[in-house]
């Protein structure tokens, strides 16, 4: 029996051109939509790397697929989220 390996693509704020603004963006891949928060976590943590996830619609080929972002990692170094000062 034959084993698949899943393939999970990541995408980090140097990849997407560190856009500034919320919106839905053309890449080569398709269309990401990126939102206030993914944008508030990068300003955080610039070397952030999502996991980059399908939207599940009906597939148009005249506009290629559409994707969003999902989980993140964090470098191993950066200090911990919601630090008080």
């Amino acid at each position: 029996m034959a084993v698949e390996k899943i393939r999970v693509e990541k995408i980090t704020w140097d990849r997407v051109g560190r856009v500034t603004e919320p919106g839905r963006y053309m890449y080569t891949f398709g269309w990401l939509t990126i939102t206030a928060g993914d944008l508030d976590i990068w300003k955080q943590y610039p070397q952030a790397a999502f996991t980059l996830m399908a939207q599940h619609s009906e597939p148009d080929a005249s506009i290629g697929e559409e994707f969003h972002l999902g989980a993140f990692d964090i470098a191993p170094d950066a200090p911990p989220p919601f630090t008080r000062h």
